[in-house]
């Protein structure tokens, strides 16, 4: 299984400044992220960045990166400047692991690049797991999936999907309610990132803020694969922050 691991690792933002070179342990974050994507089995991880002093941490490491351009709209266009700097090849998988994932667990990315080359019709793969905790279901921060009876993508979104009527308006235990926790990690074909690049942002995109509508909205399908590597949630929140750097201080002492 041959694929390569991209970590967009952008400077800016708007919760948290300088998000990927935050301290966890001892170690900036895009660091950890690294280390994890390293384990996967991957010929190649490369952070992909906007800024200077995340190109110097990450290389002071020993470890890979390059500058792309500042004006990205979202970290799928950043990882098709990396495949074309490199010649990647139009059959070739790239897994786009977010820089803020701490937590990401190595197997869950060979899985997702997996899963993409046993699925040649779809373009893009990602994963999902169940979730039945109301507060998950309802938070705009943890993103949902509904798919089609082959797995494939028909919608995410972060407002509850699908909407259990019933469920929610009778109090149903949580155990009652199925929904999927779609979890940020994407698996491309080079040749679609090509693609990607050239389409037309979509109004669903910019409304929900979530990148991976532009593909569905312009017909290319997604295959989703439910998974028992789920990471924990990723740095988000000055509070997802403070609960990442206890677990890892905990690992890192023991």
């Amino acid at each position: 299984m041959k694929f390569n691991v991209v970590i967009p690792a952008r400077y800016a933002s708007s919760r948290l400044p300088a998000k990927p070179l935050l301290d966890i342990a001892g170690k900036p974050m895009v660091i950890w992220v690294v280390e994890r994507a390293l384990q996967s089995g991957a010929e190649q991880v490369i952070v992909a960045t906007d800024h200077a002093d995340i190109l110097q941490a990450v290389q002071s490491y020993g470890y890979q990166a390059i500058m792309t351009r500042e004006d990205h709209p979202s970290g799928t266009d950043r990882i098709a400047e990396v495949a074309a700097h490199f010649g990647w090849s139009d059959d070739a998988i790239v897994v786009n692991v977010q820089g803020d994932e701490p937590l990401i667990d190595p197997l869950l990315i060979k899985e997702v690049a997996t899963n993409l080359r046993d699925h040649p019709e779809a373009a893009m793969a990602t994963a999902c797991h169940a979730i039945h905790d109301r507060e998950q279901i309802f938070n705009p921060n943890v993103v949902k999936v509904v798919t089609d009876k082959d797995g494939h993508a028909l919608y995410f979104s972060r407002a509850p999907i699908p909407y259990a009527r019933d469920a929610f308006q009778s109090e149903s235990s949580p155990e009652e309610i199925v929904a999927y926790r779609h979890i940020g990690i994407y698996a491309y074909k080079v040749s679609f990132l090509n693609a990607y690049s050239l389409l037309e942002a979509c109004s669903l995109e910019k409304t929900e803020m979530l990148e991976q509508l532009r593909a569905l909205w312009h017909g290319y399908k997604i295959s989703v694969a439910e998974t028992a590597h789920a990471p924990a949630a990723g740095v988000d929140t000055p509070a997802d922050l403070v609960r990442v750097r206890m677990m890892l201080k905990d690992a890192a002492a023991g």
